[in-house]
């Protein structure tokens, strides 16, 4: 319980208020780029308790929500074979494809099951010889280690009836892509701790310095949130542009190497097309040629299934923080947590979840409750 506690004494959270406040002269716009962020943000109500002068946007930080809708709809097609053993992270199963979502798979038949590492893929395609096991491996740099770590040992032990769907993105282009657009508001960056406990804050420092933004790498606790808004603001007012680490209890500048080797081993970075945004160069990762053998896309043949968003889905929007999910004409009406549009609605990191979780009201609601 020590950092649970710890991180969320309220008389330290008022003294951060506080000093953000006195701090902040002018107004400042400044993204988190995590989904485990926005929801402490949202459920401890940190930016309704924030002076005027600061702004919270929410980034795309949540690697379910980014999933593009071609790769679910890939993952159904795979899913509903009788010969496979589709497993899944729980946050994937409801998730939207064009037309329906792994638990109506599951539901209709499909052998569809809920795996809490990529690891227990793995014994299910040892257990099982006579299947095709696929792993739907979603997900930032965090979870990518276990799932390069998964590809790796099913070749050392000769699993061949295991597979991986590899839909990874990796957060340093995305904040290329949010601050090379001519629409960004975002003055600084609250970066991801687990992300970065991972790849270090190395790949940071270019971004900051090209773009003149304060990059920031916090937790997830309403103090590690407070305290790193702060550092953004104290920067920002200073007109400082520097990678700051404001979570050295799990962060170093290096990260995780063994892990870095493990990746730089089996994956190789690519483009990737992210939901509601679009393609970002050199955003994601695949499996190197020498471990082609385990890519569901090509063993399944499904690389060339495409899909269209729903025109009336505005994920893409609060993906690039261009507005907030209660913005969204369809937020709490059409798209709701029984009824999702799209993925920020129904992942657990997801912002619309978090509005609709926390009882965030679309602002004429909120004016005609009063």
């Amino acid at each position: 319980m020590k950092y649970l506690d710890e991180f969320n004494d309220p008389a330290l959270a008022g003294r951060l208020f506080d000093e953000i406040a006195a701090a902040a002269t002018r107004s400042w716009a400044i993204m988190e780029v995590c989904g485990g962020q926005t929801h402490s943000i949202i459920r401890n109500g940190i930016d309704q308790l924030l002076c005027d002068r600061v702004e919270l946007i929410h980034g795309p930080g949540c690697p379910v929500c980014v999933t593009p809708l071609e790769m679910v709809d890939r993952a159904l097609a795979i899913a509903a074979r009788p010969d496979v053993v589709f497993c899944s992270f729980g946050d994937m199963l409801r998730v939207p494809g064009s037309h329906s979502d792994l638990s109506s798979v599951k539901a209709a038949g499909g052998d569809v099951r809920v795996v809490y590492s990529p690891l227990d893929a793995l014994a299910l395609a040892a257990e099982n010889p006579a299947k095709e096991v696929v792993f739907f491996g979603v997900g930032f740099e965090t979870t990518a280690p276990a799932n390069a770590m998964a590809v790796f040992q099913a070749r050392e032990r000769g699993l061949h009836n295991f597979s991986m769907l590899v839909s990874h993105v990796l957060v340093p282009p995305a904040i290329e892509a949010i601050m090379s657009s001519p629409m960004s508001r975002v003055q600084g960056f609250l970066a991801a701790g687990h992300v970065c406990s991972v790849m270090g804050t190395w790949q940071y420092e270019p971004l900051a310095v090209r773009h003149q933004v304060p990059i920031v790498v916090t937790g997830f606790e309403p103090l590690d949130v407070l305290d790193g808004i702060r550092r953004c603001v104290l920067q920002l007012e200073a007109g400082r542009a520097q990678v700051e680490n404001a979570y050295p209890r799990a962060v170093r500048a290096e990260g995780n190497q063994v892990a870095q080797q493990m990746l730089a081993r089996v994956f190789e970075v690519c483009d990737r097309q992210w939901r509601g945004i679009g393609m970002i160069a050199a955003s994601g990762w695949r499996l190197r040629a020498e471990f082609a053998e385990f890519d569901a896309e090509q063993r399944f043949d499904v690389g060339s299934i495409a899909a269209d968003e729903p025109a009336r889905c505005r994920a893409g929007e609060v993906l690039q923080g261009l507005i907030k999910p209660d913005e969204c004409e369809c937020f709490g009406v059409e798209c709701t947590p029984r009824t999702p549009i799209g993925a920020p609605m129904v992942s657990g990191e997801g912002a619309c979840a978090a509005y609709s979780l926390y009882g965030r009201l679309r602002p004429e609601e909120a004016v005609g409750d009063d």
